[in-house]
């Protein structure tokens, strides 16, 4: 029998906690909360989870600053469960390490969807599946490869490895800066619109109708995601 993967609530709000305990119990998760920063680091102690559902706004510490907290003491993926919706909050949660942002109030459905995506990258970082597909394009990492339909889509060398960084985090957000630094290393004066006209070459080749876009999404002011599965 396979060992249900435990998610880690830290939420100030009872009511909170429990929805997301029902939610992630009929999905057949272990599920252990946290109502404090302080609580969430002592449950860390005592058991890694799988995934941590992290709200900013605790009562003794910003969630923010806990973020690299947790990253130094687990190696759980963060996702963060917040009321706070400005653009600036969510890029300065994901540059320092967290993984995906849902907003409050949310659809637990939309949780458990990027709980799932959380748990196959965890797959793929353990040395797990390393190829995806989406629709009628599929992605071979490890090989290099990229088709829409079984034909073979010529990319630029630029443009694999902006699809490879989306392809290794499928459903997570990456955040411009990430895609800037992976495609253009050694530039020093890198430009979104560069990562924009790049996207838009990208969706070109391997959307059906690149104008509504369902493989490559973006997340306004923040980034893009792959919507794919791994295979």
């Amino acid at each position: 029998m396979t060992t249900p993967a435990t998610i880690l609530i830290v939420d100030d709000e009872p009511a909170i906690r429990r929805l997301l305990r029902g939610a992630l119990e009929r999905a057949a998760y272990a599920v252990s909360e946290a109502g404090t920063a302080r609580e969430a680091m002592e449950r860390l102690a005592v058991k890694d989870p799988a995934v941590i559902l992290l709200d900013l706004g605790l009562p003794d510490r910003d969630g923010i600053e806990l973020i690299p907290l947790i990253a130094r003491q687990s190696s759980a993926t963060i996702l963060i469960v917040s009321a706070r919706d400005a653009t600036d909050e969510k890029v300065a949660a994901l540059d320092l390490g967290a993984a995906d942002y849902v907003t409050k109030p949310f659809d637990t459905d939309e949780v458990l969807a990027r709980v799932r995506a959380a748990l196959r990258h965890r797959l793929t970082a353990d040395g797990g599946q390393t190829a995806l597909t989406a629709g009628g394009v599929a992605i071979d990492l490890l090989g290099h490869r990229v088709t829409r339909d079984g034909e073979a889509v010529h990319l630029t060398p630029k443009e694999f490895v902006a699809l490879a960084e989306l392809a290794r985090f499928p459903g997570r957000v990456i955040t411009h800066q990430h895609l800037l630094r992976a495609v253009w290393p050694n530039d020093h004066e890198r430009h979104v619109e560069y990562l924009r006209v790049l996207i838009r070459n990208l969706r070109q080749k391997l959307e059906a109708d690149p104008t509504r876009p369902t493989l490559v999404v973006n997340e306004l002011g923040i980034g893009y995601r792959l919507i794919g599965a791994a295979t």
